[in-house]
């Protein structure tokens, strides 16, 4: 993990937040937007996100190199101890270890905020290093939808996998 340092996200990133997430939009299949969000919609995303409590992470090594956060998994009460990750490199900066470093941090973040679970809703069933490192970070495989999103000419599975923070459902959330 030498080369980087991970540190909670600010208002300053958000240009690179940007234009990392703008390349995922146009050249991959990692989130099923088509347009790739302006800045200032990315700073609403942001400000929400901060609003709400939940963990925005940072990896930087000659600049942001990566961010990770943890949102909302659905709107209703019931799933207030739920959250769902993303996670997005630079693409200069992958094959590092910094996909893993940011997911490993967003889950302790996650947990010392007292969230139980975390859901991870993979983009795309051929995405297998997301695969693979959510499983090896303690995710199992719930399920797959298969072609729900078109995107690029192709249809598109989601692959749904789930990791219990914490003491997970064994006791009463706080």
């Amino acid at each position: 993990m030498a080369g980087f340092t991970i540190r909670p996200a600010a208002p300053a990133d958000l240009d690179a937040i940007t234009r990392i997430y703008a390349h995922a939009v146009t050249n991959g299949t990692a989130s099923f937007e088509l347009t790739p969000p302006d800045a200032a919609e990315m700073g609403h995303r942001y400000r929400a996100l901060q609003d709400g409590g939940f963990p925005f992470l940072i990896a930087e090594a000659d600049g942001v190199a990566g961010y990770a956060y943890a949102g909302p998994y659905r709107a209703r009460p019931a799933y207030n101890w739920t959250v769902e990750d993303s996670v997005y490199i630079a693409p200069h900066a992958h094959r590092r270890g910094i996909g893993r470093a940011l997911l490993e941090c967003l889950i302790e973040e996650s947990e010392r905020r007292g969230y139980r679970q975390m859901v991870a809703v993979v983009g795309d069933s051929s995405q297998v290093a997301s695969i693979e490192l959510h499983r090896v970070l303690g995710f199992a495989l719930v399920g797959t939808f298969v072609s729900v999103g078109f995107k690029h000419g192709r249809w598109l599975d989601t692959v749904l996998m789930q990791r219990p923070l914490g003491p997970g459902d064994t006791t009463m959330p706080r």
